[in-house]
C-alpha cells in the first residue's frame, strides 16, 4: 500500500485580505470617533498603509484592520506591522501579509516531527512547504494534532491530505 501524506503549508487568500481590508476601511469611514482625523487604510503595492494624524489613532487603526481579519479566518501571524512612524503631520503603520514557510521555519516543523512524533514518519521540504508521509494515517492525523498544539510564530494550515 502507498504511503499517506499531506503537506503543510502557510498560505494566505489574498480576497479573504482584501474583504478584511474594504470592511475596516468603511467602519474608519463610518465611526464618530475617526471624523476629522484623516484615518484611512488601503493597499499600497504589496504593503497595507495605515495612517491618521496620532499615533493613538493609526494603532486604533491596525486594531480594526486585525479584528477584521480575525473575522474572515485569518491567522494574524500571517499579519507582518511595522512600528507607527511619524510622517509629516500623520503617522503611518506599513504591514504585509507573510505567505510561503522559510527554511529555518521548515526545519524547525521537520525537527518537532521527527522528536516528538510518531516512529516512520518522513517530512520533506519542498519549496516554501513541507510534505510529511507516513503508512499510518493515523499517525499523520497524530502529526496535525501536534502541530497544531504548538505555539508556532507562524501560521500553517494543512492542504492535500491523502
Amino acid at each position: 500500500m502507498a504511503d499517506s501524506s499531506f503537506d503543510i503549508v502557510s498560505k494566505v487568500e489574498r480576497q479573504e485580505v482584501d474583504n478584511a481590508l474594504n470592511q475596516a476601511a468603511k467602519e474608519i469611514s463610518q465611526r464618530y470617533d475617526f471624523k476629522g482625523v484623516g484615518a484611512s487604510i488601503a493597499w499600497s503595492g504589496e504593503k497595507i498603509e495605515m495612517r491618521a494624524n496620532a499615533e493613538e489613532r493609526v494603532k486604533a487603526v491596525l486594531d480594526i484592520f486585525q479584528s477584521k481579519l480575525i473575522k474572515r479566518g485569518i491567522s494574524l501571524k500571517s499579519l507582518d506591522a511595522g512600528e507607527p512612524q511619524a510622517s509629516g503631520k500623520e503617522y503611518k503603520i506599513f504591514a504585509s501579509i507573510e505567505e510561503g514557510i522559510s527554511q529555518e521555519n521548515a526545519k524547525k516543523v521537520a525537527k518537532i516531527i521527527r522528536d516528538e512524533g510518531p516512529k516512520g514518519v518522513k517530512a520533506q521540504v519542498q519549496g516554501d512547504e513541507l510534505r510529511v508521509s507516513s503508512k499510518s494515517r493515523d499517525d499523520l492525523q497524530a502529526i496535525i494534532a501536534l502541530l497544531k498544539g504548538k505555539d508556532l510564530d507562524f501560521a500553517i494550515q494543512f492542504t492535500n491530505y491523502r
